[in-house]
């Protein structure tokens, strides 16, 4: 069951790419936002700032840029359609250093024709670096959008190595 979006908790955590913004409910992280780019996030006027909550989010990004995880194993809750929530499962199936392609990622879900709407759906991942939407790269090989710009991208392609 969704929490109710006024239940809201927010604090913020350093990371190599720039500060960013974890945002919770029920015990449940719903959003990451990146210091840049479309992919910014300001808390709303009625989330409450918590920076004792989401601790377990807070150890676990705090790992992954310290190079000792690979696999995020959060209690997550993202916003969004039935479709965009089955492109971000997929994403979540991309392995850690490796990369996909939108087509690649449309025919794992059995859609191989959507490519772009995979790409919406992309671009929507309300829990960037979490489920991992910058694993995905345009079909030759070239780094495309990334909502926290293409240097935050490439950084965390490289940090993957």
């Amino acid at each position: 069951m969704l929490a109710p979006m006024d239940d809201m908790v927010f604090t913020w955590i350093a990371s190599p790419i720039g500060p960013l913004l974890l945002a919770g409910a029920g015990g449940r992280l719903v959003r990451v936002g990146l210091p840049s780019g479309k992919g910014r996030v300001a808390p709303a006027p009625d989330w409450r700032r918590d920076d004792a909550s989401l601790g377990e989010a807070r150890d676990q990004l705090a790992a992954y840029f310290a190079g000792r995880l690979v696999r995020f194993d959060l209690a997550l809750d993202p916003r969004g359609t039935p479709f965009q929530r089955e492109v971000w499962r997929a994403l979540e199936a991309i392995p850690f250093g490796e990369t996909r392609s939108y087509g690649a990622l449309a025919k794992a879900i059995g859609r191989p024709g959507s490519s772009r709407a995979v790409g919406a759906a992309n671009g929507a991942n309300p829990l960037p670096i979490v489920v991992p939407c910058h694993r995905v790269i345009g079909a030759d090989g070239s780094l495309t959008g990334f909502g926290g710009g293409l240097e935050a991208k490439r950084w965390l392609l490289a940090h993957e190595g």
